[in-house]
Parts: C-alpha cells; structure tokens; sequence
C-alpha cells in the first residue's frame, strides 16, 4: 500500500511538474530568445553582443536575435529587460556604463543594477586606451600630465560621451594625477577618433577596438592602455601602472544578464553556454580581435563585480560633480 501511495504521488508530482514551469524548463528554450542592446549598432558593445548571439544560437538550437534599443546612455533598452517575463526569453547585453555608473550619473534611472536582473555571466572587458595625434608632442603618460599642467586652459580629452566608461576613467586619471585635462564629450567614439585624425583635439580616450586600425597605421599614437595587462594587439603600449600611475586598472565590461527571477536551471544552460564559447579557441579569438579579455566564471562573480563597480564609481562621480545630460 505504502509503494502504491509513494507511486501515485510520484506520478502526481512529475504532472505537476510537466504543466507547470518545470516543463519550460526542462524544454527550453523552444523558441527564439531575443537579446536586448541599448545602444546603436557598430560600437564595440553592439559587435561583441551580435557575435555571442550568434554563437548561443548554435549552442542552444534556437535563434538568439540582437535586437538594438538605445537612448538615454543605455537606460531605455535596459529598463525594457528589467521589466521583461523571467523565463529566459528576453535578455540583455549588460554594459558597466549603464549598470555601474548610470545610477550615480542620473537623479534617477528606471531599474535597479541589483535587484532586477539575474546575472548569467560576463562576457569579457574590453581594454580602454589613452590616444593623441600625431602632432602632440609628448609619447607617455608622464608627458600628457606634464603638458596639461603648464596649459592654463588644459589640454582636451575626447570620448565617446559624457557619463561613459571612458569619461569616468579620465575623470579618476586627473583625479590620481593632478592632470589638468578637460573632457569634451562625443556622440561615440567614432566620431572622437575622426576629430583626432583631423588634429581638431590632441587626445582621445576610448576602445582599444576603435583605435587599432589607426595605431597600427601610424595616423595616431598610443600613450597607454588602462587595463592590468597590456593589450595583445598592441603589446608594446604600456599599461597606466607600468607609467607610474598607481592601481589604476579600469576596463569597458559588457556580459549577459536576464529579469531578476529567472529560474536557476535556465541561469545555467545559458552560463554553460557562455562559458564554452568563451573558452573556445574561435571564441577567444573574435573576441580579442575585438579588443576584449575573455571572462568567463560564474554568475555570482559577475554579480559581485556588478555591485563592487556600482560602489567604486560613486565617489568618483560625485568628486567630478558630474551629472547626466
């Protein structure tokens, strides 16, 4: 009687199970996944999220459509996956811009960096890098902060906007230094890196990615990067640290994150999945021609990086009294 109970139970159960979310679980994903840019195509942000997307789709046997939805630094795309079903189906290419320093830069921003979203995992950090015309007469970081500081009216900084990863990191550079530099904001890097071709501004801090093509052709000159480890592209162009410029380590990170909620089973399909084009040898390889390390880990590192950043920006925010646009 006892075996016929537990029989019947179990069966009851494993019918519970397949109409409810279990079943979803188990079976996903069976349709298309939509994955949500808050930016405009072409940045390195957009390129690095189309080719995960692509990736994942052949990982996971269903479309994975990039789907660009950009405004107001990255909020308005976010906010739509903030409010989005947690059933795996609507995902975001997550960005520190938006997730770390949005909250200080805004009065208020629709959603919570923490508290909305379930972190799958990073995708990697692209390198940030120091560039100047080839007219501006110093070569390393040193001279950079020599020269701003005999310039009464400093010496100007391009990025590609104010707010951004990039404006942050030279916001902390003057803050470290004494630097006398002043930021003149962009709408993107592209544009930035045009205006130092043409000589309309002696230096720009943006991508490694955007850079490159130009470095290497000798139509600008690299100063320095600011990751931990020099850049494989341009392994001769020093880090911030090895200029002298102490514990100043700041990458761009963008990875893939989904509305708070989403079940744990579908967490880490999509972490695996993640994780095995990460450590891919192609994948590596895209991705660094791209100017981005490769991360992978876990969904709790990520969350913790996440919540670190949001708690490092602040006070650089608040010291440059900065406020969004």
């Amino acid at each position: 009687m006892k075996l016929t109970e537990k029989y019947f139970s179990a069966l009851l159960l494993l019918g519970l199970c397949l109409t409810s979310n279990c079943y979803a679980q188990a079976s996903y994903p069976n349709r298309p996944i939509r994955l949500i840019i808050p930016f405009t195509p072409g940045g390195v942000t957009d390129t690095s999220g189309r080719f995960i997307a692509e990736q994942l789709s052949l990982k996971l046997g269903q479309q994975v459509i990039a789907d660009n939805k950009p405004g107001a630094s990255g909020n308005i795309g976010t906010q739509m996956v903030a409010t989005a079903e947690p059933d795996g189906y609507t995902l975001l290419l997550g960005y520190a811009g938006t997730l770390s320093i949005n909250p200080s830069l805004f009065d208020k921003v629709p959603f919570d960096s923490v508290k909305d979203f379930t972190p799958i995992g990073k995708i990697g950090d692209a390198i940030l890098i120091i560039v100047a015309n080839n007219d501006f007469p110093g070569k390393t970081l040193g001279d950079v902060i020599s020269i701003s500081k005999k310039d009464p009216n400093g010496l100007s900084y391009g990025t590609s906007g104010s707010g951004g990863t990039p404006h942050i990191a030279g916001e902390l550079f003057k803050q470290k230094t004494g630097a006398n530099l002043v930021h003149v904001p962009y709408k993107g890097g592209g544009q930035a890196l045009l205006d130092l071709l043409g000589g309309n501004i002696p230096l720009v801090y943006t991508a490694v990615a955007g850079a490159n093509q130009y470095v290497n052709t000798g139509r600008i000159k690299a100063i320095a990067v600011s990751s931990a480890k020099r850049s494989p592209s341009m392994p001769d162009v020093p880090t911030f640290v090895e200029s002298g410029v102490k514990d100043f380590v700041i990458d761009d990170w963008v990875g893939l994150l989904a509305p708070a909620k989403t079940p744990k089973p579908i967490v880490t399909k999509l972490n695996q999945a993640l994780n095995e084009i990460l450590n891919s040898p192609e994948g590596k390889a895209k991705l660094l021609s791209m100017g981005i390390f490769p991360a992978p880990g876990s969904p709790e590192k990520f969350g913790e990086q996440i919540k670190g950043d949001l708690i490092r920006f602040a006070p650089i925010v608040k010291a440059a009294q900065l406020k969004s646009e």
